[in-house]
């Protein structure tokens, strides 16, 4: 392990109606990562906004010691209300130096104090069209974490722990990060760059039922991938009525699109099993491979 001070203070703020489950992946990660280290090298320090939080009474934030690190720990949707008191207080820790890590709806308070102008952030994707309508100078993404050097955003959800294993290994080294990975039966660690799952209904509405399910079908039939024709078909819609559709909405046509959902699975396969390219081909229906 790389050397680091002995302590490293870091402070956990449940904002109000902050996720239990945000709390609890950061907690049980940094308590873990010092039995691996086999020191308290991470001081948890749990904190509220006025005294009081969803685990019950609690410091404010206000009272906190000198913190290494801040989490802003927020709910998955549910947006946090401004609150000028609270941003200036952030505005101050990071001009101090604290990095602050903001999980879920916590970038709420760091967009209302304009720490994220100009740099990317992420979101829950059922949010992010409304967060570029009311905070148009940050750069919104749908990956599952964005890191700006001081300043990090989580989607939050299972993201929590990608960006946990991320920063912890940059912290430490990598391989206390596979070894947490490991313990807490993570299958794979997503990358920052990894893309949120956004269902297809979210793109493109409910208006297009025949489209939904042309790509259901294709989901369902990786293996033995049907032909245009057979999709039109089974979704009662003409050839060319259904590749106007794909067009108009997705952008692309039911061959490439098809073959992208393959190549995807194909990755994910390669990336997370131990089957043989060859295996891998014939599963996602390279018959050729």
């Amino acid at each position: 392990m790389s050397e680091t001070p002995i302590n490293h203070t870091v402070g956990l703020l449940l904002l109000p109606q902050a996720s239990l489950s945000h709390y609890g992946q950061i907690a049980e990660l940094l308590l873990h990562a010092n039995r691996i280290l086999e020191r308290p090298h991470y001081r948890q320090r749990v904190l509220s906004v006025g005294g009081d939080c969803v685990l019950g009474a609690a410091p404010d934030y206000l009272a906190s010691e000198k913190l290494e690190t801040l989490f802003l720990i927020g709910d998955l949707l549910v947006p946090t209300a401004a609150d000028a008191m609270l941003e200036r207080w952030l505005l101050q820790q990071a001009k101090s130096g604290v990095q602050i890590l903001a999980i879920g709806t916590g970038i709420m308070p760091l967009a209302n104090a304009g720490l994220l102008n100009g740099k990317r952030a992420c979101c829950h994707w059922s949010s992010i069209e409304a967060l570029r309508v009311t905070y148009p100078d940050v750069i919104w993404s749908h990956h599952l974490f964005e890191a700006e050097q001081q300043l990090l955003t989580c989607a939050g959800g299972a993201s929590t722990t990608d960006l946990m294993l991320s920063w912890l290994g940059q912290q430490q080294d990598l391989d206390l990060a596979v070894h947490l990975s490991e313990w807490f039966l993570v299958e794979r660690m997503r990358p920052q760059d990894a893309q949120q799952r956004i269902p297809l209904k979210a793109r493109i509405g409910t208006s297009q039922p025949k489209l939904i399910e042309a790509v259901t079908l294709m989901e369902t039939n990786i293996e033995e991938p049907l032909s245009p024709d057979d999709l039109a078909y089974h979704v009662g819609l003409s050839r060319r009525h259904l590749e106007r559709l794909f067009k108009k909405h997705l952008d692309s046509v039911p061959s490439r699109f098809y073959l992208q959902l393959r190549l995807d699975k194909a990755r994910q396969m390669l990336r997370d099993t131990d089957r043989s390219i060859v295996e891998v081909g014939m599963a996602c229906g390279f018959s050729s491979a």
